[in-house]
């Protein structure tokens, strides 16, 4: 132990006096420096796949506990992640920054990190080791081949055609179609052009697909304008929607404006691509008549029932999901789905039916997901995916552009306010959720005895309790 002296002033006398007082020794340099660098890495690990902020921050500050430096403070911001511990009053704090300049879905190497955070906190593993797997996580390649990832996305297309009431036909063109945006997509990004561009010949080629079906009248049961829908559905599933309201709701406001932010561009980018179509179509004197009426949600109950699930499965397949955590995805879609399309059977409104699906989606992944080894994240986005509001993007961009109808504004912002619905009841769902998770897991080893596992992973702690300081 090392000895730390406190000054005082003895109030008898005037000479200053010093007391020696016991405290904890400080843990070496070179232990601080790996117990933060792993910190960080872990925690730009998460931030990269979506994680919230508050989830980030709670599994770094937890790394730094379990290996023996409680006096740390985390700040989580969008592109980077700052770390300082806290020495005392004798020796500078160490501070440490690292930048996260890459995103993308890997919802595999997301659970193989979170695993690896619970067996550190249960103290399972020492630094060293713990560093050298977590450089193992972040260096292995996908755990599926490049064409696994293109087929899922086309067969998460088909799901959703037949979830807005296409047939096989439909599904089948917009799976071809959504196969040729994911293989452009690839290669415009090992170019590196910036995802706003992507984003924009994205929906152009969904949209140009669409309008020369209609005018050489090449397949006269096909309905363009689902496969428009389609397409912004699959190019919109990617983006950060929970991620940006959780980190809002949770005061990490920095965060959420620069999540909400990229969202914003992304979607913006998919809006000109449609936009442009259209408006070329209409230059060129080609006949636009596809902005037809969208059959109700819920008219074939147990056709849209499976397409529910399996746009889920194939999004979790798509963003290379964990093998165990396709049936939880797939159940999530499913309840999501249902519950939706039975509320709007009632006459609810379409906010309230997102919102409602949208919880109970969140609610079942909270309490299930951490007892299955499945990050909450994979359930919550698989689950509200089929819920998106591609065919009313679709609608007001058709009316504004086409139409000339100023009532497009109005079906946008419908389309804002349900994604916004669909996210913030993720969220809620997550919070109800919580509780009954501590109970259960309270429950279980109170019944397991003294053998009981670990603690549970922290980064369903101190959401409340760590705020954004930025």
């Amino acid at each position: 132990m090392r000895l730390r002296r406190r000054r005082y002033r003895d109030p008898r006398t005037t000479p200053d006096l010093w007391q020696p007082v016991e405290g904890p020794a400080l843990p070496d340099d070179s232990t601080v420096h790996l117990v933060l660098d792993l910190a960080l890495r872990v925690g730009e690990v998460q931030l990269a796949g979506g994680a919230g902020a508050a989830d980030v921050s709670a599994s770094v500050l937890a790394v730094a506990d379990a290996y023996g430096l409680p006096r740390t403070e985390a700040d989580v911001i969008f592109t980077s992640i700052t770390i300082s511990y806290h020495r005392g009053t004798e020796a500078a704090p160490v501070t440490s920054l690292r930048v996260v300049r890459s995103r993308g879905l890997d919802y595999t190497r997301l659970a193989a990190v979170e695993d690896l955070i619970r067996r550190i906190t249960a103290g399972e593993v020492e630094a060293p080791d713990a560093y050298a797997e977590l450089d193992r996580i972040s260096r292995q390649p996908h755990p599926y081949p490049r064409w696994a990832a293109t087929t899922a996305w086309a067969g998460m297309a088909a799901a959703v055609a037949f979830l807005v009431g296409g047939g096989p036909l439909i599904a089948l063109t917009s799976a071809v179609v959504t196969a040729v945006i994911d293989r452009v997509g690839r290669v415009l990004n090992r170019r590196a052009l910036p995802f706003f561009f992507q984003q924009v010949v994205g929906g152009a080629l969904a949209a140009s697909t669409a309008l020369a079906l209609y005018a050489t009248d090449l397949l006269p049961n096909v309905r363009p304008s689902l496969l428009v829908a389609t397409g912004i559905v699959v190019l919109l599933s990617g983006l950060s929607l929970v991620g940006a309201v959780q980190d809002a709701i949770t005061g990490y406001h920095v965060t959420a404006a620069g999540r909400t932010m990229e969202i914003a561009l992304l979607t913006a980018g998919l809006i000109t691509g449609i936009t442009l179509v259209l408006r070329a179509g209409v230059q060129f004197g080609v006949p636009t008549s596809i902005g037809d009426p969208l059959p109700p949600l819920i008219s074939d109950v147990p056709v849209q029932f499976l397409a529910g699930a399996a746009t889920s499965l194939f999004f979790a397949l798509a963003s290379y999901s964990p093998v165990r955590a396709l049936p939880i995805a797939a159940a999530a879609g499913a309840v999501g789905t249902a519950t939706y399309g039975l509320l709007t059977l009632t006459g609810t409104n379409t906010i309230a039916c997102a919102a409602a699906a949208a919880t109970a989606v969140g609610f079942g992944g909270a309490v299930i997901s951490r007892r299955l080894r499945t990050p909450p994240l994979v359930v919550a986005v698989a689950g509200m995916v089929p819920l998106l509001p591609g065919w009313t993007v679709y609608r007001g961009l058709y009316q504004l552009t086409i139409e000339n109808d100023p009532a497009g504004l109005s079906t946008l912002v419908l389309a804002a306010g349900t994604a916004l619905a669909l996210a913030s009841g993720v969220v809620l769902g997550e919070f109800l959720g919580r509780p009954v998770r501590s109970g259960l897991s309270r429950l279980e080893r109170k019944l397991a005895g003294p053998r009981s596992s670990g603690p549970p992973h922290p980064a369903g702690r101190r959401v409340a309790e760590t705020p954004d300081r930025t």
